[in-house]
């Protein structure tokens, strides 16, 4: 496996490498569920290296390279187990597009696995403050003096969205759980095609990578996203995966969680955050020291 290091612990291995080479070198069949933040096309670039998929010219060069992962994906996964991630429509811009509007960026991810085979399971749509929203980007048609001068050119805010692909084949080993630990109220909550209440500032970088700008993951996944995933999606003791590792958000979560982890990150700020992250909570697991963090300010999500 052609990776720079990795980091290892009783429940986990971190791998500091092209995700696609990295997942390469996994079994066949071998990951129980996979969750993760997929770079946003060439919106955001995290490095200048040829292998980091945000650091394209285009959607149509970010898919190129996207299409090796998912592949890689339909190979490593369970049949009948399942894949999820996080993403949103994509604003574009008159400098970078030629037009201010939407591209279905969540689309056309679902089409990306539906090439390989994956079926398209699920999707929860999670709310987003467009005041928020307005006062971080500026977006013109967010702006309350769009609605005076040119309302054909205003729009709601942009939400986040949580797609969920079924693997295809025949499940072996089920998922399943008791009305103890997963009673009707929270099957109900999780069951919502809207997720009103995930906290934006829930996310890992309130715990660590404060004090370095290099080292704030610029998109960190609100970590009760990630809990209602692993919580719905897996046993105690399964395989979770993250191709997109950044500051180490799944991985914490899925240790927190009992389970154990496989990741990826290109980046090499990003992969000795998430090391000590994942450390960490492997010795917090252990001890039975988990506690929720109250957020400090407001997260950068996007």
């Amino acid at each position: 496996m052609n990776c720079i290091n990795q980091t290892n612990g009783k429940n986990f291995s971190l791998f500091h490498g092209d995700c696609v080479e990295v997942m390469s070198g996994l079994p066949s069949q071998s990951v129980d569920y996979s969750i993760f933040s997929p770079p946003f096309a060439s919106l955001y670039t995290y490095s200048n290296s040829p292998r980091d998929m945000g650091n394209v010219r285009n959607d149509a060069e970010f898919f190129e390279h996207f299409d090796f992962l998912v592949a890689e994906l339909a190979r490593v996964m369970k049949p009948g187990h399942n894949v999820s991630f996080h993403c949103m429509l994509m604003p574009t811009s008159k400098e970078r597009d030629g037009y201010i509007g939407l591209k279905d960026f969540r689309g056309e991810l679902i089409r990306a696995f539906q090439k390989h085979g994956f079926i398209y399971a699920s999707e929860v749509c999670i709310w987003k403050d467009p005041v928020t929203s307005m006062q971080r980007t500026k977006a013109l048609g967010l702006l309350h003096k769009t609605v005076r001068t040119n309302a054909c050119m205003s729009r709601q805010g942009i939400p986040d969205y949580l797609v969920t692909m079924r693997a295809p084949g025949e499940m072996m080993d089920k998922v399943t759980h008791t009305p103890e630990t997963y009673p009707v109220d929270k099957w109900q909550k999780v069951a919502s095609p809207v997720w009103m209440d995930i906290n934006p500032n829930d996310t890992l970088q309130f715990r660590s990578a404060r004090e370095h700008d290099d080292e704030r993951h610029i998109c960190p996944l609100q970590l009760e996203v990630i809990r209602r995933g692993i919580d719905l999606w897996t046993n105690p003791g399964d395989v979770v995966l993250s191709p997109f590792t950044g500051i180490g958000s799944e991985g914490f979560v899925a240790l927190e969680m009992g389970r154990k982890f496989v990741g990826a990150e290109l980046k090499d700020s990003y992969f000795k955050q998430a090391s000590a992250n994942l450390l960490m909570a492997e010795k917090e697991q252990a001890q039975g020291l988990f506690a929720p963090d109250e957020p400090e300010e407001l997260s950068e999500a996007a």
